[in-house]
């Protein structure tokens, strides 16, 4: 396909920004409330650790000391240098030639790390990458959308590694690369950091909760999507650590969808936008054992960023990696169907097409009598359907490997062995539960047959080789890749059977099955 709009993200920068603080500060309808907003809260933030960002915590005492003495101007030009400070730090960068460089190299490193007793021939060929890494769905279609109006991908996110395997799927693909919104945490690594700076990423700054700081997001985002840059939003927001296929999105980032398409008609300008729902899915799950155990903690709970998981430790990436090698297909990435802002599917030729089956005009959805009109509310419900939409396409996209039906079927075992034992009761129970191999090997062909019938209905997918997999493969892979991989085994081998020696672990790759009610369910307390 023709070169990406991104290729010329720099030449626009500025005027990006500039465009993003004139709206912000144009839409402050309360300067003063957006002002004291922000000092409350950062100064609550930066209080408790003053000397890492000294600048800011000074900045925002004097805001709060002055802001009530302002006269409504120097307020609104505090909100404006406030909403070009945050603009600055977030927009990202797109360097062409750092592009190229990592289209080339990067695939030939990860699969010199897939086959590290033949890194001569990984570096000289991409093959071993294209074995393990598969992509699935309506690739084609998606690539004649690129061309017709501005796609946004929002993919399913359980690991840090998200970005970069979407990422050489998306290239791999022909498809375009987009722009996407990053945690600051992770430009702290100065590697990862040069090349998110350079290949369209945006900061996000998840410890800033204030409005301001989130209109500023959401203009950037709605601007760039206005002016046909593809992109890349997580919608579940951060990691999801239970590892349950998410059933409830933030609707920030994805509203700016309905308000970038809406602006478009009101300039006379239609720019189509169009929202490709996507899951990423994995044998093996980089940070597992940090996530799981961070979503049963109590304090956990309270931790909305990790900074000390296994994505910060290269050799855990690297361990993870070469174990992928010894499975075809352990990582699946799976386009859903595309839609327009308001839910309806799209046709490869951009039709939209409601249910029932009826071709209609997007645009007939906000305007009255011809004219766009800007109506939060009724966008606000449209973004709620849409993300609906996406979870329901989440569900039927969903690609179940080996270790998500092995772990279901050795989970429900112990689940078997406690009937009355709550969640946290059960997950103590560690090398207690002995899983005779003839049993193990009924209770993954009971899930097989189930799961199957579930595909034929389109509900679930099953990964390339599962369906037709004997129960005992089944479990020899899954249970020799967690061994591996994880410093702690889930699933321990011994005479005749298998000890659950980790029940956190089991809980977390079954909970893949969750969502289509094959698995028990960590939130709702229930399953099969």
């Amino acid at each position: 396909m023709g070169e990406a709009p991104i290729f010329h993200f720099n030449d626009e920068r500025e005027s990006i920004v500039t465009e993003v603080v004139g709206r912000v500060t144009r839409g402050a309808r309360d300067p003063s409330m957006l002002l004291n907003d922000a000092a409350y809260h950062e100064l609550k933030r930066l209080e408790q650790r003053p000397g890492d960002e000294r600048a800011e915590y000074l900045m925002f005492r004097e805001v709060a000391r002055t802001a009530r003495k302002m006269s409504e101007e120097d307020r609104r030009r505090k909100v404006e240098d406030l909403a070009r400070f945050y603009a600055q730090d977030v927009a990202g960068n797109f360097n062409p030639r750092v592009y190229a460089l990592t289209s080339k190299v990067l695939p030939r490193a990860l699969a010199a790390l897939l086959a590290p007793m033949d890194v001569a021939s990984a570096l000289r060929s991409t093959t071993l990458l294209q074995k393990h890494l598969v992509t699935q769905g309506p690739v084609d279609a998606i690539k004649k959308l690129a061309k017709r109006g501005t796609v946004i991908f929002v993919p399913t996110h359980l690991s840090n590694l998200d970005s970069v395997v979407f990422g050489f799927a998306l290239e791999r693909e022909g498809l375009p690369p987009a722009t996407y919104g990053a945690g600051k945490n992770l430009f702290t690594n100065p590697l990862l950091s040069y090349f998110m700076h350079n290949l369209g990423a945006y900061r996000v700054d998840r410890r800033i909760r204030h409005e301001l700081y989130k209109d500023v997001l959401k203009t950037y985002s709605c601007v760039l999507l206005e002016r046909g840059f593809h992109s890349l939003f997580f919608p579940g927001g951060t990691r999801c650590r239970s590892g349950v296929v998410e059933e409830k999105l933030k609707l920030g980032l994805l509203g700016t969808g309905v308000e970038a398409y809406v602006n478009s008609l009101r300039r006379g300008r239609e720019q189509r936008v169009f929202i490709v729902p996507a899951t990423i899915n994995y044998l093996l799950t980089l940070e597992a054992a940090t996530l799981i155990e961070d979503y049963l903690s109590e304090v956990g709970r309270n931790r909305y960023i990790i900074e000390d998981d296994e994505s910060t430790q290269l050799s855990r990436v690297v361990t993870l990696v070469r174990r992928l090698v010894r499975s075809s297909g352990s990582v699946v990435i799976r386009f859903g169907q595309p839609l327009d802002p308001f839910s309806n599917r799209v046709t490869e030729d951009g039709r939209s097409v409601t249910p029932r089956g009826r071709s209609v005009d997007p645009a007939s959805y906000v305007t009255r009598r011809g004219v766009a009109v800007p109506d939060e509310a009724r966008d606000a419900q449209y973004t709620r359907e849409l993300g609906e939409a996406i979870c329901r396409s989440y569900a039927r996209e969903t690609v179940l490997l080996a270790t998500h039906l092995v772990c279901g079927a050795a989970f429900a075992r112990m689940r078997d062995a406690y009937p009355q034992a709550d969640l946290f009761s059960l997950l103590r129970h560690k090398d207690e539960v002995f899983l005779p191999q003839d049993e193990f090997v009924r209770r993954v062909a009971d899930l097989l047959e189930l799961a199957c019938a579930q595909e034929d209905r389109e509900a679930l997918v099953l990964a390339p080789g599962v369906r037709q997999a004997r129960p005992e493969e089944l479990i020899a892979e899954a249970s020799r890749a967690m061994a591996e991989y994880h410093t702690r085994p889930a699933l321990s081998p011994t005479e005749g059977g298998f000890m659950l020696s980790e029940p956190s672990l089991l809980l977390y790759y079954q909970n893949r099955l969750a969502v289509s009610g094959l698995g028990f369910h960590p939130a709702r307390r229930s399953g099969p």
